[in-house]
This record gives structure tokens, C-alpha cells and sequence, in this order.
């Protein structure tokens, strides 16, 4: 049997790695999912020289998306305290290692890596499922939700390159069950999702809470899709240019102090020749999209200014959003569909990229 297969738990084409025991994660008060590919790492698998490269690349030689290792880095490195963090690849299991080790070069410990088998997808009846990744993923996140406590609330990230948007607000939706039945396993056989992955995605979900376990859904731009795309699910998903903008926004969300976003600007400035001028407009984006509340884009604008990372003019474009309005905007469904933090009606079957 080949080590990969005796350290890992294989259900279907879904291989899960777990380095720490999931009794820890129950205890924390977020649980962070990141997408690998195009997300953390800069990976090309549209061409086959391409995929020939990601899968000979030594973990050194693996690159970041700009940013990214400073930003999980402080989301979950908390003096020797590592808070639960998981990674989801469409790489094979045979890949495990060097992606451990990548992360592990980078300063990040992990809880779990969840790969995708698609030697088993080389047989009749499952060929559609090598480039489909709505099934794999749905799976690895139900996998993973029922694994976890009563209570979890999970940040996501996820890319443009793929249906992460789709993905991750159909995770949302099944777990809270305002999916069931007929309407779900049609929007399932949609993204070809069916037979015994619908089966098994059924069965997990008898082991999961009556609870919408999302916070947050980061969606990382690799494909310069237009963000007002993303309205349709909600202000809960957004579309992210850079780390930077994420950053700003978990800070907002109380994730990050400012000190913390400030590393993410520094690296993207030193390390991937950001301009003072390209953070300007990353903060500013995001108070023309209403995503910063003015109490928050104001010590930001300071904060930055004063550590010279702004240019000392800067000014937005357009007044914040209130503290009062975002909050209404948040429990309420909104009476038009941008305005909706977590809507009730999404249009899976459309995509009008």
C-alpha cells in the first residue's frame, strides 16, 4: 500500500490528511478554510506543461498568490498557538508531502489537507468528475463540517478560476437546509454532481447541525472577474483583488488588528513591487463597494497614512457606509439582492459572468 493511503482517511476521490486531532478544533471559536490553488499558492493546472511543473516543483520552489503567507500567518500563528486552519487541493494525494512541507517552510501548521484521487475517476461513469470540482469540494467541506463541534463558525476562502462562489454558498445553504429534496439534487445533477457522491453528501449531512456554519466567504480575483458578479451571494461573499483587501476587511471583522494588516501591505509592497498608489485603490475599492463602515475606513486612512504605506493626499472617492447601515444591511435580507447579507433565493443555475 503506498504511505499515502495508510496516513489518510479515503472516501471516493476525497483523500483527507489530518495532522491534528479535531477535538482541538471543536474548541476554537473559528475554524479558517483555504482553497489552495489559486488562492494560497500560484498554481497552473490549464495546460498540461503546466500541471507537469506544479507537480515537479520542490516545495521551495512553489509561489504564493502575493501576500497570502504573511495574512495566514496572522490569522492563525498566535505566539506558540496555532489556531485550526485547512487547506483543499484538486492535487493528488501523492503531492501531500511537498505541500505540507511548503506550508510548513512558510510557517504554517495545518490541521488537515483534503487532496482529490482523480486516479479513480479514470474508469467509465466518473470521467466527468476529473475536471469537476463542485462534487469534490462539497464533499471535503461536509467531510470536515461533521467532524467539528455544534457551534463552528468558518471563514473560506476560495478563487474566481473555478465555482468556489457556487461552492461555498451551496455548503451554506445545504447545512442550514434551506436546500433539500428535489430543488438540491437539482441543482446537484447541474454541476454534475450525482449517483454515489450525492449519496454520500446526503449521508454527511445526517452528522451535521441544522446550522449555516459560514461567517465569511473571501473570493481571491485570479481571473479578473468583474466583483459585482458576486452580489448574488450576498455581502457575506467578497471578491478580494489582493490580500490586502482582505486583510482590511478582517480587520473590520475583528480577526486582524491593523499592526497585522500593515504586514500584509508591507510584504506585498517589498516583496511583489505593490505601489503605494495600488494600496490606495485596493482601500479605496473597497468603500466604493460599501464593504468598510466610516468609523473603520477612517483609523485605517490614519493608520496608513501616518506608516507612509498611503499617499499623503489620499482621500476616498465616496463617503463609507455607516456603522448603523452595514448593521442593518447584515441581519436584514434586504429589500434588493445586493443588500442581502446571506440571501434567500440564489440563482445557481445562471451564471452571468
Amino acid at each position: 500500500m503506498s504511505d499515502w493511503k495508510k496516513r489518510s482517511q479515503i472516501l471516493q476521490d476525497v483523500v483527507f490528511f489530518e495532522y491534528v486531532d479535531s477535538s482541538l478544533a471543536r474548541e476554537a471559536p473559528h475554524v479558517f478554510v483555504w482553497d489552495l490553488d489559486k488562492t494560497y499558492l500560484d498554481t497552473h493546472f490549464e495546460s498540461i506543461s503546466g500541471l507537469y511543473r506544479t507537480i515537479k516543483e520542490k516545495a521551495f520552489q512553489k509561489r504564493n498568490v502575493p501576500g497570502t503567507r504573511t495574512l495566514v500567518k496572522a490569522l492563525t500563528v498566535r505566539g506558540d498557538s496555532f489556531f485550526p486552519i485547512y487547506f483543499v487541493t484538486a492535487s493528488p494525494p501523492q503531492m501531500e508531502k511537498r505541500i505540507r512541507e511548503k506550508l510548513e517552510l512558510d510557517g504554517i501548521k495545518p490541521f488537515g489537507i483534503f487532496c482529490k484521487d482523480n486516479l479513480k475517476n479514470l474508469k467509465p461513469g466518473r470521467f466527468r468528475r476529473l475536471n469537476q470540482q463542485v462534487g469534490y469540494k462539497l464533499q471535503a467541506l461536509m467531510h470536515l463540517r461533521a467532524r467539528l463541534g455544534q457551534d463552528l463558525k468558518q471563514v473560506l476562502w476560495g478563487d474566481d478560476s473555478e465555482s468556489d462562489a457556487v461552492i461555498y454558498s451551496l455548503y451554506s445553504d445545504i447545512c442550514a437546509r434551506r436546500l433539500v429534496d428535489r430543488p438540491l439534487a437539482h441543482i446537484l445533477s447541474f454541476f454534475n454532481v450525482r449517483g454515489e457522491q450525492v449519496d454520500t453528501i446526503l449521508e454527511l449531512l445526517k452528522q451535521v447541525p441544522e446550522a449555516d456554519p459560514v461567517e465569511r466567504a473571501y473570493i481571491n480575483l485570479a481571473s479578473d472577474t468583474d466583483p459585482d458578479y458576486y452580489s448574488k451571494f450576498g455581502r457575506r461573499t467578497l471578491a478580494t483583488y489582493n490580500a490586502f483587501q482582505a486583510a482590511l476587511d478582517l480587520y473590520q471583522e475583528k480577526h486582524l488588528s491593523l499592526e497585522q494588516v500593515e504586514f500584509v501591505a508591507l510584504d506585498l509592497k517589498q516583496n511583489y513591487g505593490f505601489t503605494l498608489e495600488e494600496l490606495a485603490k485596493s482601500l479605496d475599492d473597497l468603500v466604493y463597494r460599501r464593504v468598510l463602515v466610516l468609523e473603520e475606513a477612517l483609523k485605517i486612512k490614519d493608520f496608513f497614512v501616518n506608516k507612509k504605506l498611503l499617499p499623503n493626499n489620499f482621500s476616498y472617492s465616496r463617503q463609507a457606509i455607516s456603522q448603523e447601515e452595514a448593521s442593518r444591511l447584515r441581519v436584514e435580507k434586504g429589500s434588493r439582492l445586493i443588500d442581502a447579507w446571506v440571501p434567500n433565493f440564489i440563482d445557481y443555475l445562471h451564471d452571468f459572468r
